[in-house]
């Protein structure tokens, strides 16, 4: 997949180009519809597929003080944006000025001048630019005087039950309460959070369950505070089964201030300080609680463990 972040030139010469827009935060299921579309126009019509999407969240920048947590880093989207296999990404960056650009002139420069797009395909409740003014009929209208159609779709809705659209607001809200097998149905894969490895205080090897602490960029959405079974991938490429802590030890600490994030690998021994770390969370085990004294807590490591690895045989 070719990234693209220089706007100001085309990045096919003479061809034309299928498109979609959007945050595209986690690239689950949703979008995945999305781009699945996309590549099949392009592919009917001899054209180019590509993503428009930006180096960070839209609402960071206009709303800060409500923004959402990311699922997704912008390594971690352009690697699962690769993995839909479109032709290319194009990274707008977001800022201030981009944040006031009305919308048609947003759309005349990337879709038109730097694109040369013939379909953009987007969910029917799209908005974009200055204030969120610009919409389907907005395309549709400059689509109009320049060539392009606008190919708007439903939204992908859950195949678990409920009557409501996949989503990442919905996947955040499963994982704030747990519920790890429900992100990853939206998903389509496990919930992953990136981080590098850090000095704790080693409590974990005093009770004979040495943990890796990886440190998570505060931005990003992390599942609600509790134990769950999981795996953890080293920058060599190999994966361990472990056991995951999110939470503020209430065993160990009366008031702390933050949660953290533990991976016990099972069946190794080695030093993870400073690697970068990837965990995902396959399922929940159980909540978080206090215990009344070392040996109820080494007793339910112990069971956390047996459960983990019960959980991750198959």
């Amino acid at each position: 997949m070719r990234i693209v972040t220089d706007l100001t030139v085309s990045p096919w010469p003479g061809e034309r180009t299928i498109i979609t827009i959007g945050a595209y935060d986690g690239v689950h299921l949703g979008h995945q519809a999305v781009i699945a579309d996309v590549r099949r126009l392009a592919q009917a019509t001899g054209a180019r597929s590509a993503v428009v999407t930006f180096d960070r969240h839209p609402a960071s920048v206009v709303r800060p003080e409500s923004a959402p947590q990311l699922l997704t880093d912008l390594d971690q989207k352009l690697e699962l944006l690769a993995a839909t296999g479109v032709d290319a990404t194009v990274v707008v960056r977001f800022d201030e000025e981009q944040s006031r650009e009305d919308p048609m002139a947003f759309a005349q420069r990337v879709l038109v001048d730097c694109l040369a797009t013939s379909i953009v395909v987007v969910g029917d409740d799209f908005h974009f630019g200055r204030d969120r003014r610009g919409n389907v009929s907005t395309l549709r209208e400059l689509g109009a005087r320049e060539d392009f159609d606008v190919q708007p779709l439903s939204l992908v809705q859950r195949s678990d039950g409920p009557d409501e659209s996949i989503s990442s607001t919905a996947i955040r809200r499963a994982l704030a309460g747990g519920q790890v097998e429900i992100a990853a149905g939206m998903l389509g894969h496990p919930f992953e959070a990136r981080g590098v490895v850090v000095q704790g205080d080693q409590r974990g090897r005093q009770l004979g369950f040495p943990t890796a602490n990886v440190h998570v960029p505060n931005v990003i959405c992390l599942p609600a505070d509790g134990v769950y079974a999981g795996w953890y991938f080293r920058p060599d490429g190999s994966r361990h089964q472990c056991a995951i802590n999110r939470g503020r030890r209430p065993t160990f600490f009366e008031h702390a201030d933050h949660s953290v994030l533990e991976a016990h690998l099972l069946d190794f021994d080695g030093d993870l300080y400073g690697e970068s770390a990837r965990v995902q969370f396959q399922s929940f085990l159980r909540s978080e609680r206090k215990f009344d004294g070392i040996d109820a807590l080494i007793s339910q490591l112990k069971n956390d463990v047996d459960r983990a690895r019960g959980a991750l045989a198959g």
